[in-house]
């Protein structure tokens, strides 16, 4: 199972749109992951439009009907892999620990709001993933998606990919 990790989108504040490779790897994939900070509900439309399948949260920049319609923490049990989704886990400092407290029942956690690339485990093995934002890069040198392979319940792959068209 292929999936694409992204977050921080912004759109249509920070970009007018996604970038043409961030489509082609939403259409590809069998899972889009977001992260948050949709922005407008008519980009929530459109990659569930264009997607096989969606899981996604809201993120501190989405209104109230990006919020009725998504979660603050998104789960999906993925042959065995539990995956979540979240906008927001606190400070670089002491992420990991926090993670593993708050949310024990979870394999992997994506998480936005940084837009800084992030892949790391926690003391008690679970993966944290942040794709960054394909959009809006800030303080990187590029934007940034991230794909992911699941085989047999175990995340086989993790790939991170500059985006050099904002959108």
């Amino acid at each position: 199972m292929r999936l694409v990790l992204i977050a921080d989108t912004h759109v249509p504040k920070r970009a007018r749109r996604l970038p043409s490779v961030v489509w082609d790897a939403v259409e590809s994939a069998d899972l889009v992951v977001h992260a948050g900070d949709w922005v407008d509900v008519a980009l929530l439309d459109e990659v569930e439009s264009r997607s096989r399948g969606l899981l996604g949260c809201w993120g501190n920049n989405d209104g109230p009907e990006l919020r009725a319609r998504l979660p603050e923490v998104g789960r999906i049990d993925l042959d065995g892999l539990r995956l979540g989704v979240i906008h927001e886990t606190g400070s670089a400092a002491g992420r990991e620990a926090r993670v593993d407290q708050r949310h024990p029942d979870l394999d992997v956690l994506v998480f936005g709001h940084s837009h800084i690339p992030w892949d790391t485990v926690t003391p008690a093995g679970k993966r944290l993933l942040n794709p960054g934002s394909p959009t809006d890069r800030r303080r990187q040198p590029v934007g940034t998606y991230m794909t992911v392979e699941v085989l047999a319940g175990t995340l086989a792959e993790v790939t991170l990919h500059p985006v050099l068209d904002r959108g």
